[in-house]
C-alpha cells in the first residue's frame, strides 16, 4: 500500500478514537473517503492503460501480418509483370535481328559487288 494512505488509515483509526464528532473529524474522514476513491481511480486507469496497450500491440502484429501478406502478393505481381515485359523485350529483339540478318543476305551479294569493283579499280 501507498505510505499515504497507511498514514490516513493511522490517523483516521486515531481520530475516531479522540473525537468522532468534531468538524476536523468529519472533513478529515471525507477526505480519506476522497482519496480512497482517487486511489482506486488510479488503479482502473492503470488497468484500463495496460488493455488498451495491449491491444494495441495485438492490432500492429495483426496489421504486420497482412502487411507481409499483401507486400507478397505485391511482389508476385511486379514480378510477372516484368517476366512478361522481358518476353515482350526478347520476341522484339529477336524479330529484330532475323530482319536485319534477312536485309544482310538480301545485300550480301551487292556489298560483294561493290568491294570488287573498287578493288579492281585499283
Amino acid at each position: 500500500m501507498d505510505d499515504r494512505v497507511v498514514e490516513e488509515i493511522k490517523l483516521h483509526q486515531e481520530t475516531i478514537a479522540s473525537d468522532a464528532n468534531s468538524p476536523l473529524h468529519l472533513i478529515r474522514e471525507k477526505e480519506l473517503e476522497i482519496s480512497g476513491q482517487v486511489l482506486q481511480a488510479k488503479r482502473q486507469a492503470d488497468e484500463i492503460v495496460t488493455e488498451a496497450r495491449k491491444k494495441a500491440a495485438e492490432l500492429v502484429g495483426t496489421a504486420e501480418e497482412e502487411g507481409g501478406a499483401g507486400a507478397a502478393d505485391r511482389d508476385a505481381a511486379i514480378k510477372a509483370k516484368a517476366e512478361e515485359e522481358a518476353t515482350a523485350l526478347h520476341a522484339d529483339a529477336t524479330a529484330q535481328a532475323k530482319k536485319i540478318k534477312a536485309q544482310f543476305e538480301a545485300r550480301r551479294d551487292e556489298a560483294v559487288r561493290l568491294v570488287l569493283d573498287a578493288v579492281t579499280a585499283v
